[in-house]
């Protein structure tokens, strides 16, 4: 492992312009650099290069971030590859941390498993093509399916002997221990201690890891046998964890970054008839249900999957709980239901790629139309359960992160079955708040005077979505996370109660005005940034960059980087002949507005709740009750007004 100290160095060595400037010609655009998207096809450059922030970003694609980042995504390598990259091209020597006896046997335990598979690999692919059984059985049963030599080849597949123990007491003869071969399922044990090769009788599909390690296989029984699984796998190992685990990704993960594409289907053979036919971009979930590992490691290449099904309305059912998986982590689904009796090996070998594509392109569609479809006709003309299918889809577009999106989706789902788009809005919203309610934590606002200081009165006591703030007050949450991100450690002159000025950063001014109305970050990220900014005690805004954009968890680097990073370029004419006020110069009012928003907005919810409230008290209350509610609502109002009137006002901090 590489110790801290050299990963800091490497961080810190590493310029952008370098990195990038290997793969992209750059030419100079005022303070930044620009040239063609590595990422995408384009004509017109939008890849921005920044070496004052030391980091990219292409505005036609989004994709981007520091050295590190655009090397991990670039060559495709994980994190401590592009560390090693960049250290090899800036001739950093890497310290390998001392790690503990456990932390070194464990090292080594995994080692040996993966050559343990790779043996086993070689060793199933050689009794394949070069023994009597394996030729005659084997490869005759991957002949008439239809595979090439070299797709067989080039996927590594093989053939493990009818005999119990053919390869277990090969490997123990080799020297391979008793102990590796059980621990990665290559082999059982009887009652009576001896060893039985699990996958006997069986074709073999290796499974490849992102790097391309064998890091377990797949087993095809080739006799009819009620008794015994048609397909059987590697158990779970300290190497080998199926929800992480995708066939033909190894092989698929350039072709999907070239197309911005990813298919996915089912099984090992589908995988390798698509290859076959010329469409490599293709993986397999291997006959599991698909989770969030897996859709992860295919949002590392793209973020558009296109789900091929075959015909078996029952197969379809039991894996579109799969849909669900892939909207939730932001991944643009299409659907494609192939004909009747037809699977995507099957159909992959009546096709050429042009054709295949052709055919995907006329009849793919969006998981909504796809999902009424199928459920439609099950419920027929039983009202209440189109409803449960109603709802069912728009559980579907509330766990869609991205609000776009949802509100196409909403539109289209109004369109097919004839409803208000309002109803909809709705209940999308509604079940949108539950699932943020349940990521983020309460906030409690306490207000006790008039001043835009203090300006926020106390909150109904049985308000029971607190959390709403989170769905309406997010732009103005992400306008200070913002601000601090980029001057967070600026310093500014703020006032106390006697007028006296001090020095104070911009980070510490806004949680202090936050604190003394008892407000918080309702955006559980948003807390996240903040927490990490008061351990960090940034002294300045380098500092903060860097950690954020080198940050260990990727959600938030990536979140840190869309907030920094400028989203427009002024023209050459602009800069020559216009004056430009630098973000600094308007610190002062932007910090101020900021927080006037935030508190605007809060106080503009609930006279909105309250005017909502005596709406629907009309005619059901008493007067001294309705009197009570509109005597809420002037308070409310006053105080928005004071908020308001403030924040007309530029000079109420200054530098």
């Amino acid at each position: 492992m590489i110790d801290q100290v050299t990963v800091d160095r490497i961080l810190q060595t590493a310029q952008i312009e370098d990195v990038v400037g290997e793969f992209v010609s750059l030419r100079k655009r005022g303070v930044n650099m620009i040239g063609l998207c590595p990422f995408h096809d384009e004509k017109t450059p939008s890849f921005t290069v920044s070496p004052a922030k030391n980091i990219c970003k292409c505005f036609g694609c989004g994709k981007g971030g520091t050295p590190v980042n655009f090397i991990m995504e670039h060559e495709h390598l994980s994190y401590y590859d592009a560390l090693r990259y960049l250290a090899k091209k800036y001739n950093i020597e890497i310290v390998e941390k001392e790690i503990s006896a456990e932390e070194l046997n464990k090292r080594n335990e995994r080692e040996s498993l993966f050559v343990i598979n790779t043996f086993a690999q070689t060793y199933f692919e050689d009794v394949l093509w070069k023994q009597d059984e394996g030729r005659s059985v084997g490869l005759s049963y991957f002949k008439e399916r239809g595979f090439r030599d070299d797709v067989i080849k080039k996927f590594g597949l093989g053939y493990s002997l009818e005999s119990y123990d053919s390869f277990g007491r090969v490997a123990l003869e080799k020297g391979y221990k008793r102990d590796y071969l059980l621990k990665t399922g290559l082999c059982t044990e009887r009652q009576d201690a001896s060893l039985v090769d699990r996958f006997r009788g069986r074709v073999i599909f290796p499974v490849h890891t992102l790097s391309g390690k064998i890091v377990a296989f797949g087993g095809r029984i080739l006799k009819t046998d009620e008794k015994t699984a048609k397909y059987l796998n590697s158990p779970e190992s300290e190497i080998y964890h199926k929800s992480n685990e995708l066939y033909g990704l190894f092989f698929a993960k350039q072709s999907i970054v070239k197309y911005d594409n990813c298919f996915l289907v089912e099984g090992y053979t589908d995988v390798l008839s698509m290859y076959q036919s010329g469409i490599e971009n293709v993986v397999s979930s291997s006959g599991t249900a698909l989770t969030p590992g897996q859709i992860r490691l295919i949002r590392r290449f793209t973020s558009n999957i296109t789900v091929l099904y075959d015909g078996d309305a029952a197969g379809i059912k039991a894996s579109i709980r799969g849909i669900d998986l892939l909207l939730e982590e932001g991944m643009n689904v299409k659907v494609v239901l192939l004909p009747q009796g037809e699977d995507p090996d099957s159909f992959a070998k009546k096709q050429n790629a042009s054709d295949f594509i052709q055919f995907i392109e006329k009849n793919q569609t969006d998981f909504i139309h796809f999902k009424s479809h199928l459920l439609l006709e099950e419920a027929g003309k039983d009202v209440s359960k189109k409803a449960k299918l109603i709802a069912d889809i728009v559980q579907s577009i509330a766990i869609i992160p991205d609000a776009i999106m949802r509100s196409v989706y909403v539109k289209e789902c109004a369109k097919q079955f004839e409803m208000n788009e309002n109803i909809l809005f709705t209940e999308v919203n509604k079940r949108r708040i539950l699932l943020l309610e349940s990521q983020s934590k309460q906030t409690n606002f306490v207000v006790e005077s008039e001043d835009a200081d203090n300006a926020i009165s106390e909150l109904p006591s049985d308000h029971s979505t607190v959390n709403a703030f989170l769905h309406y007050t997010f732009l103005q949450e992400q306008n200070l996370i913002a601000c601090i991100l980029r001057n967070g450690a600026s310093k500014i002159v703020g006032q106390d109660e006697n007028k006296a000025e001090y020095i104070i950063s911009v980070f510490d001014f806004i949680l202090n005005d936050l604190a003394v109305d008892d407000l918080d970050f309702s955006y559980s990220l948003h807390q996240q940034i903040c927490n990490e900014l008061i351990r960090l005690r940034a002294s300045n805004q380098e500092q903060i960059a860097f950690y954020f954009l080198n940050h260990p968890n990727k959600e938030i680097r990536d979140y840190v980087f869309e907030l920094i990073t400028d989203k427009h370029t002024l023209s050459k004419v602009h800069q020559k002949y216009k004056a430009i006020e630098s973000e600094q110069d308007r610190l002062n009012y932007q910090v101020t507005k900021y927080l006037l928003d935030f508190k605007e907005k809060i106080v503009d919810y609930y006279c909105k709740e309250l005017r909502d409230k005596i709406k629907q008290s009309e005619g059901k209350v008493s007067d001294e009750e309705m009197f009570s509610l509109l005597q809420e609502l002037n308070r409310y109002n006053a105080i928005r007004n004071i908020i308001m009137k403030q924040s007309g006002e530029k000079t109420v901090i200054k530098i």
